[in-house]
């Protein structure tokens, strides 16, 4: 463990082995810092905020910050960050409140380009990548290997299902599904994530058929609900179109993300 001279460590803060603290970082109190995580410089991590191992975090960047609430008033909230993070300049992750669930969470193996934003009470899965300046409002749940273009903004409350991806500087103020692929202002859905899924190894076969259950499911006639069930009847064998037919069910906070839904 190396601590530079001109950081500041709070004494209840806890750092395993390997950790590396910069110059001018501070590190405050009921902070804990995983095996070998590295804060470059001028890193703030204001409190009660868990750091996992492997973790490295460069300059500018305020992890742990109150959140950007009118109704908080100082009380125990936490921010909980996953293993393999690579968090760059001016990030700035916001601990949760006791209106929602009191904790932000975010996995493993991430990659947050500069200036990236994740509001209070927020669920970000693994794998997942925020380009330059993408914003998260507060109790949004973004899944795992999920893209979110640089300068897009996802709403509070939102949902973005595992494997998808939003286009740059998209407004995406409803739920967009698993593997699904949405941008614009606001974002509508234009298809499933085929570069995504391509990348992860899916064959031309698996492909076309997914892009068969999309098509029946967004494009078809008649009531959408009745559309669901169809597809539901038809793909059951796919896992991913299971799991885009249980988002949908499990609803949310926000409207869906639709083809035709400006």
């Amino acid at each position: 463990m190396t601590i530079h001279p001109t950081a500041i460590v709070d004494a209840s803060a806890v750092l395993a082995d390997g950790v590396q603290v910069g110059p001018w970082c501070t590190v405050g109190p009921s902070v804990t810092l995983g095996e070998n995580v590295r804060l470059v410089s001028h890193v703030v991590i204001q409190q009660d905020t868990t750091v996992g191992a492997d973790t490295t975090i460069h300059p500018f960047a305020v992890i742990g910050g109150d959140p950007q609430h009118n109704g908080y008033k100082g009380e125990p909230v936490r921010l909980e960050i996953g293993r393999n993070n690579l968090i760059r300049e001016h990030c700035t992750f916001n601990r949760g409140t006791p209106q929602g669930t009191g904790v932000t969470v975010i996995g493993s193996n991430n990659l947050f380009m500069t200036g990236a934003h994740v509001g209070h009470d927020c669920v970000v899965g693994d794998n997942v990548v925020m380009a330059n300046n993408a914003t998260l409002g507060g109790h949004a749940r973004v899944g795992d290997k999920v893209f979110l273009g640089g300068l897009c903004a996802v709403h509070q409350n939102g949902r973005v299902g595992q494997g998808a991806i939003i286009g740059g500087l998209a407004a995406v103020t409803r739920d967009v599904i698993p593997y699904g692929s949405a941008w614009g202002n606001h974002a509508r859905l234009r298809g499933l994530n085929l570069i995504g899924l391509k990348r992860k190894g899916y064959g031309k076969d698996q492909v076309r058929r997914l892009l068969a259950a999309y098509r029946e499911l967004f494009e078809g006639g008649g009531e959408f609900a009745g559309r669901v069930d169809q597809v539901e009847a038809d793909y059951s064998d796919l896992p991913e179109i299971v799991e885009i037919l249980t988002f949908i069910r499990e609803g949310g906070k926000r409207p869906l993300c639709l083809p035709n839904a400006e």
